[in-house]
């Protein structure tokens, strides 16, 4: 996936997370593991919180499929593939 596209991927996912207030931290960890990703290029981090990212997005979606959108959870997959 593109930087620029998996960056935007990831701005959303923080986000979404911060405004359902759900993950306990899980929004600053992805957004720190971004960060390290950008300076080292090592994905191992941001990839294990977008994964959780993920499932709580389809738990939410399963509650409400409007909270989430899917388009969100599937360009999180498409980056974790």
């Amino acid at each position: 996936m593109q930087t620029e596209k998996m960056e935007k991927t990831v701005i959303e996912t923080v986000s979404k997370l911060e405004k359902l207030k759900i993950g306990d931290s899980l929004a600053a960890e992805l957004s720190w593991c971004w960060n390290s990703y950008k300076y080292d290029q090592n994905p191992v981090g941001l990839i294990e919180k977008s994964q959780k990212a993920v499932e709580l997005f389809k738990e939410v979606r399963e509650k409400n499929s409007r909270a989430v959108s899917k388009k969100l959870v599937e360009d999180l997959e498409k980056f974790l593939n």
